[in-house]
């Protein structure tokens, strides 16, 4: 893990900046793109390390960029930075095989946290590997509190998982506040991340 390398690929050159400083002070070698096709270009030089990706760009957006490297049997875990209300995106990315992905704004350690663990591993744990307390959190949910959590593993919005229960987008809210607190997860990305990694799928 030493000498690999974390590219970073943002359009916002002040995002770029920042992310570069925070993981190089983290001590990690970093390089930044300002699109996926200027990372494309440098692809076949690049041998290990990770990619962190903001899911929305102009040109190649960070979902094409994964299926892209999956087609070309890139084997660089990916780490999808998405803004508020984009958790759908990011649950499609996961599916498509990314390692995580982070919300913006993100605490520092959140990212720094990520970054290590994909660089350290780029296999995301087999639903077999779940552990006994993470089964047995999945096992407290009631039946409604599955659903929506199935639903937003599918990548659902809150309104599309309150048309397919009949219920209203408030209440769908206050069964995330409910899983999350049952999951023991801090926002809703580890709260999908914990869910896929258990097993759960949408539908």
């Amino acid at each position: 893990m030493a000498d690999a390398t974390v590219h970073v690929i943002d359009d916002d050159a002040a995002l770029r900046d920042s992310l570069a400083f925070l993981l190089g002070s983290a001590g990690l070698l970093v390089r930044s793109f300002e699109s996926a096709q200027a990372f494309l270009q440098e692809l076949a030089s690049i041998e290990a390390g990770c990619v962190v990706t903001d899911i929305r760009m102009p040109g190649i957006d960070g979902l094409e960029l994964l299926r892209l490297l999956q087609e070309m049997g890139k084997g660089l875990p990916v780490i999808v930075m998405t803004g508020h209300g984009d958790v759908p995106l990011a649950v499609k990315a996961m599916r498509l095989g990314a390692a995580d992905f982070v919300e913006k704004p993100f605490e520092d350690e959140v990212m720094i946290d990520a970054v290590r663990s994909a660089l350290t591993s780029s296999m995301p744990l087999p639903p077999a590997g779940i552990s006994d307390e993470m089964a047995l959190r999945i096992a407290s949910l009631s039946r409604r509190e599955r659903q929506v959590l199935s639903g937003l593993v599918e990548g659902q919005t809150n309104k599309e998982i309150a048309r397919q229960f009949d219920l209203s987008p408030r209440t769908v809210e206050v069964y995330r506040a409910k899983l999350m607190t049952k999951m023991q997860a801090n926002n809703i990305s580890e709260l999908v991340r914990f869910a896929m990694r258990a097993g759960v799928t949408g539908g």
